[in-house]
């Protein structure tokens, strides 16, 4: 026998990709079918684009312009341009919005569903291939519009078998923060940052430790010791108060962070955002239990500029407890910037065998 005939390559699946059989794919698939009607009752129109996408088209996974393999799955085509397998369904809604912008309606409500691809170290919960269930709202700047795909998002986990208590959605806003850390004297974009992830922080390691982040820095049991953001005492005690405003009603809550954050211009702004979204929610039968405001929510304010939102499930079976966020959405004109037009979106992200209870 030759070496040739006697290899037998060991069968194993490719890290973060995985099988699915018939009881997960039968659960994926009413997931997306009974999100899509209630996105298409809220009046978004389906849309499909293509697996690729030019990785110039990619902005912040293109770390290297002459081989983007970084954070993508990329090849070059023939005509030695860069084409990744997208990573998210936003980046080709904005090519097409900019392809397509004067015959769409303004504003342009679209949902998608589809596997998307991230070249990024997997875990627990984490794949590099999985499915997003995405709806945008482009052309829009009104506040309403945000509530509108909060109520999207809550009757669409209700719908795929969610009950009401089972999840909450947290909302927040970039510009309280922002109003509150230039009150406080703080400028450097880099300082900024490092309070976003001081208070990323605040479910591990509480407001001690986060109080030591907010400083010099903090030392942990191994000894590593991470840089803290540099602020004063004041200035990081009035960031944990601004974080410990929340737990009341979307009115009380308001209340708390206009003595927070209250009397700048950007902090000023964001809590009329926040209370038009209030109204818009109560108005679309939106209720306290189901989205609440909540300033410790700051995932993603690092380039989000606006509202932003987590869907955060309650423990209702193991699985939900461990994979915890359902769906997340924002304001975000930044992915929108060559289109010249506004944009928030919300996005789900199916899990199989998680459904309908559990995670998506």
């Amino acid at each position: 026998m030759t070496e040739e005939a006697a290899f037998r390559p060991e069968a194993r699946n490719p890290r973060g990709f995985q099988d699915k059989r018939a009881r997960d794919l039968r659960a994926e698939r009413h997931i997306l079918e009974t999100v899509s009607k209630v996105y298409e009752r809220y009046g978004f129109e389906a849309l499909d684009t293509g697996a690729f996408e030019y990785a110039d088209a990619l902005g912040k996974f293109l770390p290297d312009s002459d081989r983007p393999n970084e954070g993508v799955f990329a090849l070059q085509d023939d005509d030695e341009q860069w084409m990744a397998l997208r990573y998210d369904l936003t980046a080709p809604l904005a090519r097409f919005v900019a392809q397509n912008r004067e015959g769409l309606p303004k504003p342009f409500r679209r949902y998608a569903f589809g596997p998307v691809w991230r070249n990024e170290k997997p875990g627990p919960g984490r794949f590099r291939e999985f499915i997003q269930c995405d709806a945008d709202t482009v052309g829009s700047a009104r506040p309403e519009a945000d509530a509108e795909i909060v109520a999207l998002a809550v009757e669409g986990l209700m719908a795929t078998g969610l009950k009401r208590g089972q999840a909450v959605l947290k909302i927040n806003n970039r510009k309280l923060l922002n109003g509150l850390l230039t009150a406080a004297g703080v400028q450097s974009e880099g300082q900024k940052l490092g309070v976003l992830r001081a208070v990323d922080k605040l479910d591990r390691l509480g407001p001690d430790g986060v109080r030591l982040l907010l400083g010099e820095g903090r030392k942990d049991e191994s000894g590593a010791f991470t840089k803290g953001a540099g602020l004063n005492a004041k200035a990081a005690e009035q960031v944990l108060a601004f974080v410990a405003a929340g737990g009341g009603s979307r009115s009380q809550v308001l209340n708390t962070l206009a003595g927070v954050v209250g009397g700048s211009a950007e902090g000023d702004e964001g809590l009329e955002e926040l209370a038009k979204i209030d109204a818009a929610l109560k108005s679309l039968g939106v209720g306290e239990d189901q989205a609440t405001f909540e300033p410790s929510v700051v995932r993603g304010l690092e380039y989000y500029t606006g509202p932003v939102f987590w869907k955060a499930c309650r423990p209702c079976s193991e699985s939900a407890w461990r994979f915890g966020r359902l769906c997340h959405g924002c304001w975000s004109p930044g992915w929108m910037s060559w289109t010249g037009l506004p944009s928030r979106r919300r996005s789900m992200r199916p899990m199989p065998g998680s459904a309908p209870s559990t995670c998506f």
